[in-house]
């Protein structure tokens, strides 16, 4: 990891498809901070979250199920 920066970043549309949420139910987990979120060093516009955190939350429903 860089600093606090989870080497594991993938973008907010990945993330959105792995956890099969809407644009506005993923703006809300990251507004809420349920997911950190980064910006692309890159593309400052695009957001990055971690894959671990995503899943980290797609685990309990699948236990569920």
């Amino acid at each position: 990891m860089r600093g606090n920066i989870p080497n594991d970043l993938i973008t907010v549309a990945a993330a959105q498809r792995l956890l099969g949420v809407s644009r506005p139910t993923m703006s809300r987990l990251i507004k809420d901070g349920v997911i950190r979120h980064f910006p692309d060093p890159l593309d400052r516009r695009v957001k990055l979250v971690s894959r671990v955190e995503v899943l980290a939350l797609k685990m309990p429903r699948a236990e569920a199920a």
